[in-house]
């Protein structure tokens, strides 16, 4: 019974491995089958931007050296030719498209396809063939440029449009570093990691209701891009320091960092937050 068994499990790997390249070989023709199809879909509904992508897969160009499909190479190139011409077009027009929406959203707007940005901490990407924008790492399902410069201004009151007084958020951050020096038993000028002081200023921010019951509605959020673009005003706003005297200063670093907007204007990974000593 035993023998059995082996013979029959040598038998099946045989025939497994015998029957791999026929299997690959009929894997890579059906994609090819689909992908003509895809084709043939996108040009009968004029979808330019997909046929586009398709058409620069390297399985297209594969598929032009194949003996038996070698009449797909005048089509495919043809294809390409109306395809890459209709994109460029458009994108012309979707750029302008953009530009006009932002103008009338008063939203200062700069791109450089395909990549833009809205104030500072506020960018993103367009995929055209993915039929997505990127705005702050959130993905909008949507390339139509009113919904586009739509979901920036939601954005951009979230960030911008909240009460803010910068000599007011900067003292309230060094109340906050004081405690947490004395915290770590040390003195003015000790680097609070800045993860350690993030989480520790949001817990600041929630009511006296949030510790009684802490159900999420009562919670007061306050995101990471809120806190970036707070500093960057702070360093706008040019106070003088907390309470008029004591310089912030932000440590760069790689380890535990925050992605942080610097006082000129550029996102950079920060791993702790100081308050030094006036100079005398």
């Amino acid at each position: 019974m035993q023998e059995q068994e082996i013979f029959l499990q040598e038998a099946t790997e045989g025939l497994t491995e015998i029957l791999k390249p026929y299997q690959q070989q009929q894997n890579r023709r059906q994609q090819m089958v689909e992908l003509v199809r895809r084709c043939i879909q996108c040009a009968e509904k004029d979808d330019f931007l997909r046929l586009d992508e398709l058409l620069k897969n390297r399985l297209a160009q594969d598929m032009e050296k194949e003996p038996e499909l070698q009449a797909c190479t005048e089509i495919f190139a043809r294809l390409r030719t109306y395809a890459n011409a209709k994109v460029d077009r458009y994108r012309l027009d979707f750029i302008e498209d953009v530009k006009t929406h932002a103008a009338a959203a008063d939203l200062p707007i700069e791109i450089d396809f395909p990549r833009f940005s809205v104030l500072k901490g506020i960018e993103g990407t367009f995929d055209f063939p993915g039929r997505q924008t990127t705005i702050n790492e959130k993905k909008l399902k949507s390339i139509d440029p009113k919904r586009i410069i739509s979901s920036v201004l939601k954005i951009k009151r979230q960030l911008y449009d909240r009460p803010y007084d910068p000599q007011k958020f900067i003292d309230s951050l060094f109340q906050l570093y004081s405690k947490l020096v004395k915290d770590h038993k040390e003195v003015l000028g000790y680097p609070i990691p800045m993860q350690e002081f993030y989480l520790a200023y949001v817990i600041s921010l929630q009511t006296k209701a949030f510790f009684q019951n802490m159900d999420k509605g009562k919670f007061k959020g306050y995101s990471l891009g809120e806190f970036s673009v707070d500093i960057w005003r702070y360093f706008q706003a040019n106070t003088g320091g907390a309470l008029g005297k004591y310089p912030l200063q932000l440590r760069s670093g790689r380890n535990h960092a925050l992605w942080l907007i610097d006082k000129d204007g550029e996102t950079r990974q920060f791993t702790a937050i100081t308050f030094q000593e006036p100079s005398s």
